[in-house]
């Protein structure tokens, strides 16, 4: 039964991303699952650990900044573009996070608030000279073509990203479902009784702090990758909120969250922008009602019809 559950959550999860190629232009496809992996992370330290980050647009930036400067200056392999954004994406994760897990939540949004500034004023100001500044780094004409999947064509990207996309959701269904998931949950809930079974509230927050910006510093790869171009925009503090937002449209600490909150929140950003200048004013006052209506996001509401629609009864997963 457990091996039926995740065969049909992949196919769910296959669904929902097959659908943005399907109904969707194919560049919009790509930046609601580039998006969705974005908002992954911030998922998982919401939804899992009960830390909310404002920094998320830092450890993007780290991912994509790391891919663009190999690629402007040393190489043309985007694969290893991405490998090396996602290793110093780990890394940066691994020192910062030993510092910033220790903090309370509320301290811990604000810290990586002030790390996305920081991060920002450096690649604006500070590091200019090989940042190139609001002009940013163009390299798209740099890279070189690959075998089998060549991410510099849109069709081929959409198919690497699509895996992807794949293969992280299979990975945080399986942390979820792992000790270690159970065991972010219990440092959320209650971390004295964690603390007495023998685990350590910090190595588990710092744990899943390296997963979650990874991640993220992935999702800053693949924008890099696809676009061909990293400027300090990328980690602007005004976008800091948006990995939250999504979360919570979406449903935070669910699986399909940041997907289904992805698909909403780039949909209504494109459709609304060409009507309505302050689009942002609808974003959040649909916010406020989801949070009224009980913090379950889209796919939180959803999920019990779901459920009772595609499962016969006795067998519902919990």
């Amino acid at each position: 039964m457990k091996v039926l559950k995740w065969w049909w959550g992949i196919l769910l999860a296959f669904l929902l991303l097959g659908a943005a190629r399907i109904f969707l232009p194919l560049p919009f496809a790509n930046e609601i699952i580039i998006f969705s992996i974005y908002t992954m992370g911030c998922n998982f330290l919401l939804g899992r650990v009960g830390f909310i980050s404002f920094g998320q647009p830092a450890y993007l930036a780290v991912g994509a900044y790391a891919t663009a400067f190999y690629l402007y200056y040393f190489g043309t392999n985007p694969y290893i573009g991405i490998l090396l954004g996602i290793g110093v994406g780990l890394v940066v994760s691994a020192i910062v996070g030993a510092f910033f897990v220790r903090l309370r939540s509320d301290y811990f949004a604000l810290v990586n608030l002030a790390l996305a500034v920081i991060i920002f004023y450096l690649m604006e100001k500070v590091l200019a000279k090989i940042t190139h500044g609001d002009n940013g780094l163009w390299f798209l004409a740099n890279m070189s073509s690959t075998p089998v999947l060549n991410l510099g064509k849109p069709g081929d990207f959409f198919i690497f990203i699509f895996l992807v996309a794949m293969a992280l959701w299979a990975f945080y269904k399986y942390l979820d479902d792992s000790l270690f998931g159970a065991c972010c949950l219990g440092t959320k809930i209650n971390e004295d009784k964690l603390r007495f079974l023998g685990y350590s509230n910090y190595s588990i927050r710092w744990m899943a702090f390296i997963i979650a910006n990874t991640t993220t510093a992935l999702a800053g790869s693949l924008y890099a990758v696809y676009f061909g171009f990293v400027s300090p925009a990328i980690t602007h503090p005004a976008r800091a909120a948006d990995p939250v937002v999504v979360t919570i449209l979406g449903g935070v600490g669910t699986l399909y969250g940041p997907i289904v909150g992805s698909i909403a929140y780039t949909g209504m950003k494109d459709l609304l922008s060409g009507f309505i200048a302050n689009w942002e004013l609808f974003i959040g006052l649909l916010l406020v009602f989801i949070m009224l209506a009980g913090e379950k996001g889209i796919w939180g509401t959803l999920d019990p019809y779901l459920k009772k629609a595609f499962y016969r009864k006795g067998t519902v997963p919990k």
